[in-house]
């Protein structure tokens, strides 16, 4: 699904909160689109104040498409951010949110997309590419897949559980950690890539997902390495994944 003109704001109900590492929450919501929306998109929140003041920002959906009435996102709490912070310290079963989408059309894949699909995730950029592997795992498991995924330490990495138990379960999938603040770690750099890529094969499409930082350089080595440009695409903090 893309955008198809304005999109309303509607009332959805929180029916799930559950923490996933210390600063991220998985909050899960009712909507009427939950399974009319790709894998990579992401939704609109909009917070009001008795006063009327107004803060809005941006979420990836992490859940796939699927027949629950419901879409799952990962609210990592920021320090200044007005709407992370209410998730983090005030939301509850049964409130009413203000939520538009779901929004975009470059940044996703489907099933009829095929593979080998590459995912590059950087900290909480990880989300839109769960929603990627959760969607495969039901409509496409024989794609090859490959995350490559950064984090700052193992309790930071998000879906750390869902994500191992897919390496052991899924053949045709393969986890890769980049853990940038244990002992012996390090960021992604281009061995991290060729070992990826060779392991993977020529991915005929690479999704790239986290701060501008690390987008940039990641997407850098991936055409060094030998990747085509228009096979990789890109989403930034500062988009959808803003808090």
């Amino acid at each position: 699904m893309t955008d198809r003109g304005p999109l309303r704001w509607q009332e959805a109900e929180i029916v799930g909160i559950t923490p996933v590492t210390e600063r991220v929450k998985s909050v899960r919501f009712r909507v009427d689109f939950a399974d009319r929306f790709v894998p990579g998109q992401h939704v609109d929140v909009r917070l009001t104040a008795p006063d009327g003041y107004q803060a809005q920002r941006s979420y990836s959906i992490a859940s796939a498409p699927e027949a629950s009435g419901t879409i799952e996102l990962m609210i990592e709490r920021l320090d200044e951010g007005e709407v992370s912070g209410f998730f983090a310290n005030v939301a509850a079963i049964g409130d009413r949110i203000e939520l538009r989408g779901p929004i975009g059309g470059a940044f996703v894949w489907t099933e009829r997309d095929g593979g080998p699909l590459l995912l590059v995730g950087g900290g909480s950029g990880v989300v839109p590419l769960l929603a990627m592997l959760r969607h495969r795992a039901v409509a496409a498991p024989d794609v090859p897949a490959l995350l490559l995924y950064s984090a700052r330490t193992r309790s930071d990495i998000i879906a750390a559980d869902e994500l191992q138990a897919r390496a052991c379960d899924e053949p045709g999938f393969t986890l890769r950690l980049a853990l940038t603040r244990e002992p012996g770690g390090r960021r992604i750099d281009r061995a991290t890539m060729d070992e990826a890529l060779a392991r993977l094969g020529r991915p005929a499409h690479a999704f790239v997902c986290g701060s501008n930082t690390f987008v940039s350089a990641a997407s850098d080595l991936l055409v060094d390495a030998g990747v085509p440009p228009r096979t990789i695409r890109t989403e930034r903090f500062g988009g959808s994944l803003t808090g």
